[in-house]
């Protein structure tokens, strides 16, 4: 019987401090590389574009949008073969990894689903994205539609809940049109290790020459600081996120 092996958490949390997080070439790799760009994609928080159709979609509630209510499942979604991705890097001990470090309190998700999934029938799960909270950073690592749009809102809802929470970095890893198209922009690496030192440490600047903060305790951000507003629990109401936006 096949082992997954499991990153240990505060290995994960250490390279994410260093500007550097896992990947591997394949679902059933039985190894991983750490990876450093030499450009990042970001998406400044305050940069991120509503279209006309988007808000309305968003408004609307096209899609029930929850925050970690289904982790493991959205990991899933994210590492399964799509026609124009016939492989992944989510390999199997990444999958487990992010879910050790989703019960660590590290790890969040966004879900759209078709509807509430905790009343009636069985609700499809449409799309999402999860990534890793430290400080005041967010890194996302994947996302997922498997119907038109639900990525876009999944990732507006993401914004708004990091500028509901304090959060002031958002790493979108490689830059791609899809993203690039909703206001992520490329930056050098000494860039990105100079913003990612603030979001850490909190600074509104890093000294001349310091390296990243080695260890804890970072800044403070609250990924759950929107529930208070939207109800615990609860779908977000899409006129609330679109006001965050906006």
């Amino acid at each position: 019987m096949r082992t997954t092996v499991t990153i240990p958490a505060d290995m994960l949390l250490r390279a994410y401090a260093m500007g550097i997080f896992p990947m591997a070439d394949d679902r059933d790799d039985d190894g991983i590389f750490w990876v450093e760009p030499e450009r990042r994609a970001i998406l400044p928080l305050d940069g991120f574009r509503l279209s006309r159709s988007l808000r309305k979609a968003i408004a609307r509630n096209r899609f029930f949008v929850t925050a970690d209510r289904a982790l493991a499942r959205v990991v899933s979604l994210c590492a399964d073969a799509a026609p124009d991705r016939p492989t992944t890097w989510i390999s199997r001990e990444i999958e487990s990894s992010y879910a050790a470090l989703h019960a660590a309190g590290h790890a969040h998700s966004i879900e759209c689903w078709s509807r509430d999934p905790d009343h009636g029938d069985e609700a499809d799960l449409l799309g999402g994205l999860y990534g890793v909270s430290l400080g005041r950073a967010f890194f996302g690592e994947s996302m997922v539609s498997r119907a038109p749009d639900a990525s876009k809102v999944a990732l507006a809802h993401l914004v708004a809940r990091l500028k509901a929470g304090g959060f002031t970095l958002l790493d979108c890893q490689f830059m791609t049109p899809h993203l690039a198209s909703l206001g992520a922009v490329e930056i050098a690496r000494d860039e990105y290790r100079n913003r990612l030192y603030c979001a850490l440490s909190g600074a509104s600047s890093p000294p001349a020459g310091a390296a990243l903060p080695p260890s804890s305790p970072f800044a403070e951000a609250d990924f759950a600081a929107l529930d208070a507003v939207a109800g615990a629990g609860a779908g977000t109401p899409g006129k609330l996120i679109a006001q965050l936006l906006t």
